[in-house]
């Protein structure tokens, strides 16, 4: 087979690598806003006020983000991956220059949720247009990458949001999107080249406004129960009944129409929805223990807020180097069944071990365990997205993708939710037993302290609180490995189907790569 001319060559790939260093960009982003506002919120309500709807902010981007994600699949199916990422570029960058000026926590709200429905079309984009230019066999190199950036802003977006908070403003946590936003936007305007789409069929407007009611049921559900409203209030019983009834109307309409928002026969694969339940399980692990673990650390191990971020290093380290490792394997050999069991039985050791940390364990033992953790999501985060994406059509990439990553969100938030009342309970137990009629009036309204409050309490009652924290991220931590167990159950039922598109061929070494898994070099 003639080699085809070396000029001709570095080109591509120069323009695949500008498009890939873009999607960095996006993936960042999307992440790196959900985690880089909860070191800025003191200092927000310091200036805007609305301390009661604080939680808002954050509830906000996230339910959009969720809603939107399988709509931003669908459209772009539809219409075209180009067009319909940049829209959400768009989208995004508006919400962030407008969050930026807000002048009340009202609009604040409002123009985070704007962000997170530019969020939702970012991350699935960055995924489903990666599903289009690379092959599944050569997929998990850059999907590996994709991981890395995930884990980068997971661990750094408190530590930029501090930064940026102190030095230049908590408004410039969302000025600082623009540049970023804008050289993404201008890679890949003048770099990605992929065929236009152009549906004759209509949106899917009904199916889209039950999908959204019955996701934001459940997200509010999450986010409200056990915090806001007690779990058996009216209120979330309420929410849960229309959640159910949207979601039931939901399926029957997508039943029955020609362009379904989520296509359902895509669970008809039993690979799709096996890595689709896994991803679920992923985000559920994930977000509880990136979330419960900086509060142990400041807490018990007395670390400070930027320390404790830095303390999370091995997680992130062990996250980063095995998605690289596992990315690279897959893309030389077309095996990946291993990756899901082995994350599996890593995440359910990693999360065991650390739910033996007490008030004695040391940060390097602590440090030891998320390493462990971090191994587990590495060889889990992005094989699942290949899966998933391998497991449907070209035709369906966009809603596969943003059904394994909806799902990944929506596990994430259940996680926080439940792992979080198991904690607040444990705590306020804890605390009843170790300092009796004094423990309500440290643990009313709220089981976290933030460390200058921490500070200010009794020692006999400091030291009691200290307990009760590390008792509640023993229940948090250990019912998380009873929850990862049946995620490493799981990925032993999953089939080693052949990636398409391998070197010139197909994964296994067969015939040659079917005509819809076109090389990056000439499609970009």
């Amino acid at each position: 087979m003639p080699k085809e001319p070396k000029g001709k060559a570095e080109p591509k790939q120069r323009s695949t690598s500008v498009v890939i260093f873009a999607l960095m960009i996006a993936m960042l982003l999307a992440m790196l806003d959900n985690m880089i506002v909860g070191t800025a919120m003191p200092t927000i309500v310091g200036e805007l006020g609305g301390l009661d709807h604080l939680s808002w902010v954050v509830t906000a981007y996230t339910l959009a983000t969720a809603a939107s994600t399988p709509i931003w699949g669908k459209l772009g199916d539809m219409y075209g991956r180009k067009g319909i990422f940049l829209t959400s570029i768009a989208v995004f960058l508006g919400g962030s220059a407008l969050s930026g000026m807000a002048q009340s926590m009202g609009e604040l709200i409002g123009f985070r949720a704007i962000q997170g429905l530019g969020a939702g079309g970012l991350m699935v984009g960055v995924m489903a247009i990666i599903g289009d230019l690379v092959p599944p066999r050569e997929r998990g190199r850059y999907q590996g990458i994709m991981a890395g950036v995930m884990a980068v802003a997971m661990i750094g977006g408190p530590l930029v949001g501090g930064t940026l908070t102190d030095h230049l403003g908590w408004r410039w946590i969302f000025y600082i999107n623009l540049p970023l936003g804008a050289v993404a936007l201008a890679a890949i305007t003048a770099v990605l080249h992929l065929p236009k789409k152009r549906s004759q069929g209509r949106i899917d407007y009904t199916g889209a406004a039950l999908l959204t009611v019955g996701i934001t049921a459940l997200v509010l559900i999450t986010t409200w129960g056990g915090n806001e409203y007690a779990w058996g209030s009216a209120r979330i019983v309420g929410l849960g009944v229309l959640g159910v009834l949207a979601l039931v109307a939901f399926v029957f309409v997508e039943q029955r129409v020609a362009e379904p928002v989520l296509p359902l026969h895509i669970f008809r694969n039993a690979n799709f929805t096996l890595v689709t339940a896994i991803g679920f399980l992923v985000g559920f692990v994930m977000f509880g223990s990136t979330t419960f673990l900086p509060l142990y650390q400041q807490t018990v191990q007395g670390a400070t807020a930027t320390n404790s971020g830095l303390l999370l290093l091995p997680m992130l380290l062990g996250m980063l180097v095995v998605s690289l490792v596992a990315g690279r394997v897959t893309t030389q050999t077309g095996k990946y069944k291993i990756f899901p069991i082995i994350g599996g039985l890593l995440i359910t050791v990693g999360m065991f071990l650390l739910s033996t940390m007490d008030t004695e364990t040391t940060r390097f033992s602590s440090g030891l365990y998320m390493a462990v953790l971090g191994m587990g999501m590495g060889c889990l985060m992005q094989t699942t997205m290949l899966v998933a994406q391998n497991s449907v059509e070209m035709k369906d990439m966009g809603v596969g993708s943003s059904s394994a990553t909806l799902f990944r969100t929506l596990g994430g938030s259940f996680g926080v939710a439940i792992l979080g009342a198991l904690f607040t309970s444990q705590v306020r137990d804890t605390m009843a037993e170790r300092a009796g009629g004094k423990a309500a009036a440290v643990t009313s309204g709220s089981a976290q302290l933030d460390p200058a409050s921490l500070k200010k309490l009794p020692p006999g009652i400091r030291d009691a609180y200290t307990h009760a924290v590390a008792s509640g991220a023993h229940q948090v931590f250990l019912w998380g490995a009873l929850i990862s167990i049946v995620g490493f159950l799981a990925a032993w039922f999953v089939k080693e189907v052949p990636l398409r598109g391998g070197p010139g061929k197909a994964a296994d070494g067969g015939d040659e790569a079917p005509a819809d898994a076109a090389p990056v070099a000439e499609t970009v």
